[in-house]
């Protein structure tokens, strides 16, 4: 089971503030790379083993799931349900609307208000839900639809019941700051890790990284839930971060999961793996305890 440091908050809370909140243990489970890789596309290569990841997840203590209808197309989804379903009361399933996939694997945006609306249904069906807890709107690149129209319609369907709470994903220091005049923001899911703590602008000069957006949402109290943190926290020239996992005989994986629980009581960390081994060893980063000298040399 989950277990953490005293020093370490063991929980979070999504939506503090709200009449519903809702409080996870502080290490989740991200499913992207549960389905055929590399190009995040169809079924997994071992079935049997991504739904014994999942079962597993959940029975060593993690009640945090981050999913996507666009994972695979609607794998990552009919995993969870065949896996999981009749649901713990106390899981958390996160899924993200705002993207699809086309038939060549490229991702495009969804996110019209009726594209959006599309895509909750199709969660709410796939997750055999009525009311999804969390859903992130994923802000995509060269979308032709106004960044507020799509975040009053999450709103919109948060009203009628369909989201219990709303949350962003990939957005930028001023997106956050505007969606949070919209309504409650209750997380934003950017890209973060140990040696990406701010994203790449992708030619239109916006930042969507975690270090970027790391004070408003610990001012707001807004858990930040990395996506990628293992994907890009692994080169070669990560030097204090393998010093310091050498120090604890760890991983550098392990070590950089220590490091986002260490960064701020507000992360949420999902790192995922299609790996029944890795997953172990992604939670046994938990128990991890980093010094105060460790944090200032890892900076």
């Amino acid at each position: 089971m989950l277990t953490f440091p005293s020093a370490l908050n063991s929980t979070i809370t999504i939506g503090k503030n709200t009449a519903q909140p809702l409080t996870v243990n502080r290490l989740g489970y991200g499913t992207m790379r549960l389905t055929g890789s590399p190009q995040i596309w169809g079924e997994p290569a071992d079935r049997a083993q991504a739904l014994q990841i999942l079962q597993t997840a959940v029975q060593e203590g993690v009640n945090f799931i981050d999913t996507a209808d666009y994972y695979g197309r609607d794998v990552t989804n009919r995993l969870i349900a065949e896996a999981l379903y009749p649901y713990n009361k106390d899981l958390v399933i996160c899924t993200k609307v705002g993207a699809t996939r086309n038939n060549d694997k490229s991702w495009v945006p969804f996110n019209s208000p009726k594209e959006l609306r599309q895509s909750v249904e199709n969660n709410l069906r796939t997750l055999k839900q009525e009311q999804i807890s969390l859903v992130h709107f994923r802000v995509m690149p060269h979308s032709e639809v106004p960044f507020a129209e799509s975040v009053e319609a999450m709103f919109e369907m948060q009203k009628e019941g369909k989201i219990l709470h709303v949350g962003l994903s990939n957005v930028t220091r001023a997106e956050l700051e505007q969606g949070l005049t919209i309504g409650n923001i209750a997380t934003v899911e950017n890209m973060y890790g140990y040696s990406q703590r701010t994203t790449l602008d992708n030619g239109h000069g916006e930042n969507r990284g975690g270090e970027e957006i790391m004070d408003i949402c610990e001012v707001h109290q807004i858990p930040l839930i990395p996506y990628f943190s293992l994907f890009t926290s692994l080169p070669a020239n990560a030097d204090k971060m393998a010093r310091i996992a050498q120090k604890y005989n760890v991983s550098v994986a392990q070590m950089n999961i220590a490091w986002l629980l260490h960064r701020s009581p507000m992360i949420l960390p999902i790192p995922g793996t299609s790996s029944l081994n890795h997953l172990q060893e992604n939670l046994q980063a938990a128990n991890i305890n980093l010094s105060a000298e460790d944090i200032e040399l890892l900076g």
